[in-house]
Parts: C-alpha cells; structure tokens; sequence
C-alpha cells in the first residue's frame, strides 16, 4: 500500500496532460503565428501603400485635339466664322453655337471620358501649315495658394466659363501669363513669346487659369471679372472662392527657328485659352475632395 501510495503522488506531480490538449495548444500556437506574420504584412502594405501616395494637390484629364474653327462660342457666341482660328480639344461638338446643353450630349476626346469640357486655343502655324499638340494636358490643381486654402477648394460650377491669357497683347510683358519652353531641354529659357528648341525636342505651351471665383457668375462680360488669381496664396476678398487651378499644357511637334510660327492670334506672348466646364457634378466633386483637398496626385481615373 505504501509503494502504490508513492507511485501515485509522483504521477500527481508530474500533470501529464492528455493528447489532446498537446494538439490544442499546438494549433493555438500556429494561430498566433499566422496573425503576427498577417499584422506585419498588413502594415508593410499599409506603409507602401502610404509612401507611393504623392502629396501634390492635382487630377488631370488628357484630351486630344478633336477640330478646328473660326468660333468662339464665349467671346462670340452664335457668330460662326467670326474669330481667329481655334483649336479644339475635349468635346468634340463645339462651334459657334456650343452652350451647356448642347455640350452635355456631346462626345468627347477625353480621357477620363466623363470630362465632357470644351478646351480651345488659336491655332499655331508653321509658315503657311496649320500645327497640331500632340501632347494635350489638362491639370487640374491646388497649387497657388496655402495649404489651409487647398483644402477649402470648391468644385467649379457646371457651366462656368474661363478665358485665360491676352489675344490682344502687343509685347511679351503686354498683362499676359503664357509662357513657352522646350520639352526636355531645361537650358533653354522659358519665354511669353515662342523659343528656338533643339532639334528631335518639341515647343510646350503652358497657360494658368485664373483659381479664385467671386461666387456668383458662370461667365462676366469681358469673360475675366467674374475671376482672379490669388493674392499672397489665398483668394481676395472680391473673388473669395478658391476653385482648382487649370493648367493647359501643350506640346507641339516643332523645334528651330522661331520666326517661322505663329498664332492665329500672333506672336507667341498672344497666347490664350478658353474653357468651359462640362464635368459632370458628382465627377469633379469627388476629385476635388479626394485630390486637391486631400493633397494627393489622382490620375485621370481621379485616383491616386
């Protein structure tokens, strides 16, 4: 009796554990393994995921050119033929007699193809020989005024109407902001009038729209006092709604001596462009949010 006495306080101290619970614990353990591999793989995705994010305010839309025209339906609206030659990008329906309505059941060159906007610019000619951007980039941003502005930046309002630059000037320094360079050829100043580019480069045209709105007309009757640029990075207290800035990138496939372009307008530094804004609401509303007030770079997709 005393030797099974002891025998059995020993098998007491040892708590051997069934099988079962060895399995248990075992899977447990596996578990636990399996969630810290997946937690830290989730944060490195999660870190990638925020270091590719770009912090730019902008979205953009690529918009091939689609016609030429002596219209202009915002400076001379239903007067077919009364203008100089324009250009024509975007939606591919505008003339003389282009308004909203007409706009909106258009088509549209566009890329995303939901921007149904009209771009137009005076044509440039090569000599006698009308020329033709084959890079056509419509940015749309919140740089030009302070970050707290950017992201109080209000979609434009459907149907709104911008002129930017001077047809009119008689010299590069004429109140006109256009400005010309050459791609991939950083040496070479950027110019109001045109520039000499190296051979096998292409002349750019960049044009800022103006970004502050006074919060009431779609359109004014010189087609620019309804808006203005920001003043020391934020809206003056006259136009005190901050919409996107649009910049109107061009390029065109010609280099070398400048004196044989022009404008069908004129010498370079008359440069302009028009835009009328046919987005559809929720579609720039969303980008507006998610881009420019986020202040992150969306593709055309209005996506990071």
């Amino acid at each position: 009796m005393l030797f099974l006495r002891r025998r059995t306080k020993q098998h007491r101290g040892r708590r051997t554990l069934p099988p079962w619970r060895y399995r248990v614990a075992g899977l447990a353990a596996a578990a636990l393994a399996v969630s810290l591999v997946q937690a830290t793989t989730g944060n490195a995705a999660a870190a990638e995921a925020a270091a590719d994010v770009v912090r730019v305010a902008e979205f953009l839309a690529e918009c091939p050119y689609t016609h030429r025209a002596p219209d202009d339906p915002i400076v001379l609206p239903n007067l077919p033929g009364a203008s100089h030659m324009h250009s024509f990008f975007g939606n591919d329906s505008t003339d003389a007699h282009s308004d909203l309505a007409s706009l909106e059941k258009a088509g549209t060159s566009c890329a995303p193809r939901t921007d149904l906007s009209s771009y137009w610019v005076p044509t440039l000619y090569d000599g006698t020989k009308e020329v033709e951007p084959t890079g056509t980039t419509f940015y749309y941003l919140g740089e030009g005024v302070r970050d707290d502005v950017i992201r109080t930046i209000k979609p434009f309002p459907r149907g709104l109407r911008i002129v930017a630059g001077n047809a009119k000037a008689t010299g590069p320094d004429d109140n006109t902001i256009s400005r010309w360079s050459c791609l991939h050829h950083g040496e070479v100043n950027p110019s109001h009038d045109f520039v000499n580019c190296p051979a096998g480069s292409m002349m750019e045209s960049y044009l800022d729209f103006p970004q502050c709105w006074n919060g009431r007309d779609l359109d004014s009757a010189d087609h620019k006092s309804h808006m203005a640029y920001p003043v020391g990075g934020a809206c003056p207290s006259t136009h005190p709604v901050p919409v996107p800035k649009l910049r109107q990138v061009l390029r065109y496939p010609v280099n070398g001596d400048p004196a044989r372009f022009r404008l069908a307008s004129g010498r370079g530094y008359t440069m302009h462009g028009d835009f009328f804004n046919v987005w559809p609401e929720a579609e720039m509303a969303q980008r507006v949010r998610d881009c420019i007030n986020a202040i992150i770079k969306c593709g055309a997709d209005g996506r990071p």
